[in-house]
């Protein structure tokens, strides 16, 4: 059921998120070899640029991977990664810069950034729970049942969609912060604004693949009733 001729509905998403996948880690690739003048740290970063919006009780972390950079509105601290820490390159000053933005939003009480807070662990129990009652339903050959996962798979298709202006607005902020802060000059901000619009583009393949996968289950439910 799940690889019949509904699954070109998937094709053009696929195809988009690897092009998204091959350009953030090409562009970042790139930038990470590009040092910063000004020499700060992308820890050093993000700890100015938190200062500068009064976030002084947000602590900063350092955690295990590449490109695990986050910011957790829970325990209030931002965490940089082992390839971004400790680096004075655009691109990660761009990354601590995107992360220092989500930290501001929570602060602010950016809209979208609390609705995405709110849909999260929906959209986490969902995610898992819908594949399994879709996946029932079609094997019992109860209509109801798949009616039930395709609706908790909408608070999948919500969570992507609600993570794009967050995301967008995070990098807008982690620009003009980044000029505001004097940590990188006028001609870097056109490489790390590049960093973070790669960037941009997963969330943008995530959005566009759950879209996708609804319409799929949508069509293939309404041929087998």
């Amino acid at each position: 059921m799940f690889f019949d001729s509904t699954f070109v509905i998937l094709i053009p998403a696929i195809l988009f998120t690897l092009y998204a996948q091959s350009k953030i880690n090409g562009t970042f690739s790139r930038y990470s070899r590009v040092a910063s003048r000004q020499g700060f740290t992308a820890m050093e970063t993000a700890r100015r640029i938190l200062d500068m919006n009064g976030l002084h009780d947000v602590r900063i972390e350092r955690i295990r991977g590449s490109l695990t950079d986050h910011y957790d509105p829970r325990t209030r601290v931002l965490r940089l990664s082992d390839t971004v820490y400790n680096s004075t390159s655009i691109a990660a000053l761009g990354v601590a810069a995107h992360e220092a933005g989500h930290a501001v939003q929570h602060s602010n009480g950016y809209v979208p950034l609390i609705l995405r807070n709110t849909i999260a662990p929906v959209a986490s129990f969902s995610s898992n729970l819908s594949w399994l009652l879709i996946f029932g339903g079609f094997i019992l050959r109860w209509y109801e049942l798949i009616q039930i996962g395709i609706i908790f798979f909408l608070a999948v298709v919500a969570f992507q969609l609600v993570t794009l202006p967050v995301e967008f607005n995070a990098s807008s902020r982690a620009i003009a912060m980044l000029s505001e802060s004097g940590v990188i000059t006028g001609d870097e901000l056109g490489p790390a604004r590049k960093v973070l619009s790669a960037a941009a583009l997963t969330y943008v393949a995530a959005a566009i693949t759950a879209i996708a996968q609804l319409l799929r289950f949508i069509l293939i439910a309404n041929r087998r009733r």
